[in-house]
Formats: C-alpha cells, structure tokens, sequence
C-alpha cells in the first residue's frame, strides 16, 4: 500500500514538472497573448465632442490625422509583421443630434478605410449641447465589433472639456465594462490639467490603465517645410494615377481619394505631404475599390469584374491584357510608394533638426501618439 502511495505521488509530481516544463502553467504569472501572424490589430474608437466651445479640437483632428495613421502605421508586431488598423468616429456632446442617443452618433463604424474617415472628420461641425462621457464610452464599446483577442490594441480617446461625470450612464460603470473588454480608455481634457483632474478626467482614464492628458485645443498645428515636400507630392499626383476603380461604387471612391488630398492641402502642403507619406505605407489599403489592391488580395478578382464599372480603356481589354495592365500598374505603385518612404525618412530627419522652439507640445495627435506607444508595448508591438 505504501509503495502504491509513492508511485501515485512521483506520477502526480511528474505530470505537474512536465506541464510546467512545456509552459502550459505559470503559477503567479500573467498569460502574455501570443498574435498570430496578420491577425494582430490595432483598434482605435476616437469620440470628439462637438459642442460650440470645441471648434479648435476638430481643426487639431482635421489637421492631424495623417500624423496620427503615419505614427500607427510605423508599428511592428513581436513577430515582425504589421498589425491591421482599424479607426472608428463618434461624435457627442452636440444639440444637433438626437437627446434620446444621448446627444451622440456613430460617424464611422471601425473600418480600414482611411479617406473615409478623413472625409466623415471634415464633415463634422459643433452645436452647443449636453456632453454625456459615460454615455459615450458605453454605446461605443456596444455599438463596434471589437476584437476579442488579447493580442489587439483596443483604445478610446474621448475629449471635451465638460465635467466628465455628466449622464445618466456612470462613467465608472462605463469604464468597467471598456475593462472587462480589455479596453483601455484614454481622456484628454482640454483645457487646465489640473480642471480635468478635479472634473474627473483622470480618473475616469484610471479605471482602465488608460493615460490622462490635457491640451491646448486652440493651439494651432505649426508644420515644417522641407526640402523633399515639393517631390512627394509630384510623386503622390503619380501614385494617384495607378489606382484602378472598379465596381459600382469606385468611381466614387477614386473622386473621394482626389478631395481628401485637397482637404489634406487647405491646411498645408505639408499636411498633404504627411498624406502621401499615409498612402504610401500598408495602413492605406483599398481592396473594395480599386483593382490593383483588390489584385494583391486576390487575382481571380478580374475575372468577376463588370467591364462598364471599369476605366473606359480596361473595357477593351481582354483578361490577359488587364492582368498584364494591373500588373504593370502595381509595379509602378510600389516603386512610387518606396521612393516616398525614403524621402519621409529624409524628411524626418530634416525636421528633427530644423523644428521650431515654439512648436506646440500640448496637441491631440502627440496625446495620442504618446498613450498608443506606451500602452503598445502590453501588446508587443514596436514603434520604429
């Protein structure tokens, strides 16, 4: 009996050695996710408050975009690919929006398509209103389709500047459940710091292990001209030509792509620089329009295509001769697309060493920026 007792305990004692030996059980530890190649994302919600005394935080938003996407679109996964990124627009604290949806909207679902959300952003227009944070947060965590994995980045921003404790939605409870879905909620108060601290704003970031900050709304986004700005954008009008509608809706797209190009321009040509420099990494995709990125996807794409949804000179082509066009096209892409990246590294560079002194700190792209590489690095994701 004694001697079955002691081979019953060396097998038990031997099974849990092997499982901790494999990894499969780390006593006091944190599980750490481990993304598949190309599944990895990057989700971002942004909610801007769009009552009247917000003017100055959609023009930093409309002017600062591609600031955001360049910085999103530099990150790496630990294995090396780039994750996926996602951005969804709401808007809230506006009297032009219906009060039972608590006087907010869902502009824009999550999507890759960034000349949509470019273009629903520079629709956006402040009204008066009531700003409900918690209600806020609460509908757009229900209202998208967030990842489940813990792999992905999952962020809120919300900014505004009215006491963050306003609605009949907690903001505790709201961020409760942004936690419980592995989303980290960031504030940016906009105004005083230290207001947005006694009006819960940093609290209300707290309760997720989000970050806190304030800005300077108003501030005005200073750009640096440089050597290579005037090239980039000759290389960008050349980009612009290889793209390829198809379907039904792509000739509406490929409009759409030329006016966010003149919305990127109305602040500077820097900014539609900065634009190109979005354009011509992996976070500009435009699978549902246009051919060559469709192509890319899949190449039994051109055999499905209605030639009247086409350009007017692939309605001639046979399959060979559009698959030998799109292809032709592609090659010209990615050389365009190379060329700018090397003379963005050149540009960054350049501005590095040439920023001005009174070059505002306070803005909502570095809030941004600064919240997404600190909470990146849970996720194993690197910034170049």
């Amino acid at each position: 009996m004694k001697n079955s007792i002691t081979t019953s305990v060396r097998t038990i004692a031997f099974f849990l050695i092997s499982i901790l030996t494999l990894g499969c059980f780390s006593p006091n530890t944190e599980a750490k996710p481990t993304p598949s190649p190309d599944k990895q994302k990057i989700m971002l919600a942004l909610l801007l408050d769009t009552s009247n005394s917000m003017d100055g935080l959609i023009e930093q938003a409309k002017s600062q975009l591609w600031t955001i996407v360049n910085e999103l679109s530099a990150a790496k996964c630990g294995n090396g690919t780039r994750p996926d990124i996602q951005i969804a627009l709401f808007e809230y604290g506006n009297d032009g929006l219906p009060q039972a949806e608590g006087y907010m909207r869902m502009v824009t679902d999550l999507t890759t398509d960034l000349d949509e959300i470019s273009e629903k952003l520079f629709g956006l227009s402040t009204n008066g209103g009531d700003e409900y944070c918690g209600y806020a947060i609460d509908k757009s965590i229900k209202k998208l389709d967030w990842s489940k994995s813990k792999a992905d980045l999952k962020m809120i921003f919300i900014a505004g500047n009215e006491p963050f404790s306003q609605g009949n939605v907690p903001y505790e409870s709201a961020c409760k459940l942004a936690k419980e879905h592995d989303i980290v909620v960031n504030t940016i108060f906009c105004g005083d710091y230290n207001e947005g601290i006694r009006s819960s704003w940093r609290h209300g970031a707290t309760l997720t292990g989000g970050s806190y900050m304030s800005i300077e709304q108003n501030q005005k986004t200073v750009y640096v001209r440089t050597p290579y700005d005037d090239k980039i954008d000759r290389l960008n009008d050349e980009m612009n030509k290889t793209y390829i509608h198809y379907g039904a809706q792509g000739r509406s797209k490929k409009e759409k792509q030329i006016a966010q190009d003149e919305n990127a321009e109305f602040y500077s040509q820097a900014n539609k620089v900065k634009r190109a420099i979005s354009k011509s990494s992996h976070a500009y995709k435009n699978s549902s329009w246009d051919l060559v990125d469709a192509y890319e996807d899949n190449e039994e794409v051109l055999e499905s295509v209605d030639d009247k949804f086409l350009p007017e000179p692939m309605q001639k082509m046979d399959s060979e001769e559009k698959k030998a066009y799109v292809k032709e096209l592609t090659q010209k892409r990615e050389a365009i697309k190379k060329e700018i990246q090397t003379l963005s590294t050149q540009r960054k560079q350049y501005i590095a060493e040439n920023k001005p002194t009174e070059a505002p700190v306070n803005t909502l792209d570095q809030a941004m920026v600064n919240s997404i590489k600190e909470v990146g690095k849970t996720k194993n994701l690197i910034f170049e």
